[in-house]
């Protein structure tokens, strides 16, 4: 028997505020077909002013215990994956513990920014393997709309703001690939390429600095990156590229999700897509796109599923797992 993290519930939040494509025209030398045509990214959402990481995070996080038909008295645990907390400290984890009404366990935050939900899910599994924890609530969220440079238009056009939860239990199952939840994880990076994708300030900088990106470099890297670490996550788990149901990779580009899965010999009718909707939530992408897979009818219980990602750092790392 093998003690696996099964996922129990989902759930996810965006900003009630949508932003088209076309409200960028106003102040940028740019269009809605130049957005779409080179990211498919049609519309995101941005968070209000005074709505924070952690508020995003907290509401997802409930919405996920509304399906898994518990309560945060039934949480061990908290992993919040974000590059835009709240404050320096505390943790935007801790944050979200008091507002779920959680006074037991621990939380806190991960930070590998666009791969930081598959580095959460990851120690996430751990814990619960190891006996540290039964329950889990792993959440992605991100308010990246408070760092972009909207002088810039190949960066500022790309992200959005929201959250996304899973609920991951503690089950003891056969020990084969067979078995529901985490089945393996490929945790990657390299410092070499920080100025591929960083924000030019910090606190031991004292400035808030904004987003920087080489976009064309990111891309060169992230379909290679993002098919190699998939196929090290499949291989560990005894399985390949045809025994995947869907790929629910970081949704940041839809050029960079189509070359990925045409790398590993994938139909994009295997992919969850939400990246036109969405735009590039950082952290947040792949629990949006596991809840909104889910409420669509996509992701059912049984279906193999990849998850892939690659942020700045450069991190990346793959999970494998089975609904």
């Amino acid at each position: 028997m093998t003690r696996r993290a099964v996922v129990v519930g989902t759930g996810h939040y965006l900003p009630k505020r949508v932003v088209e494509n076309a409200e960028f025209e106003a102040t940028l030398d740019t269009s809605d077909e130049w957005i779409r045509s080179r990211s498919g990214i049609e519309r995101r959402h941005f968070a209000a002013e005074g709505e924070t990481t952690s508020d995003m995070a907290a509401k997802a996080a409930t919405r996920a215990l509304a399906d898994a038909g518990l309560t945060a008295d039934d949480v061990d645990a908290i992993v919040v994956a974000t590059s835009t907390p709240d404050l320096t400290f505390p943790s935007a984890a801790t944050m979200v513990q008091s507002k779920l009404g959680m006074t037991r366990g621990f939380a806190f935050d991960v930070q590998a920014v666009c791969a930081g939900f598959v580095y959460a899910l990851s120690n996430a599994s751990a814990l619960i393997a190891s006996g540290q924890a039964n329950r889990v609530m792993v959440i992605g969220a991100e308010t990246f709309s408070r760092i972009m440079d909207w002088t810039d238009r190949s960066t500022c056009v790309l992200f959005g703001d929201g959250a996304g939860a899973l609920l991951l239990e503690g089950q003891e199952l056969a020990g084969t690939n067979k078995d529901r939840g985490i089945l393996s994880t490929d945790l990657n990076s390299d410092g070499r390429y920080k100025d591929l994708l960083y924000v030019d300030g910090g606190v031991s900088t004292q400035s808030t600095g904004h987003l920087r990106m080489q976009g064309n470099q990111v891309f060169r890297h992230a379909v290679e990156k993002l098919a190699s670490t998939a196929n090290t996550a499949l291989d560990r788990a005894g399985l390949s590229a045809d025994d995947v149901d869907w790929i629910v990779p970081h949704q940041a580009n839809i050029r960079i999700i189509q070359g990925t899965a045409k790398k590993m010999g994938l139909s994009m009718d295997n992919v969850v897509v939400t990246v036109q909707d969405h735009g590039n939530t950082s952290a947040a992408s792949i629990p949006l796109a596991l809840s909104v897979g889910k409420e669509r009818g996509q992701i059912k219980e049984g279906d193999l599923i990849v998850t892939e990602a690659i942020g700045g750092g450069l991190a990346w790392g793959a999970v494998v797992l089975r609904w």
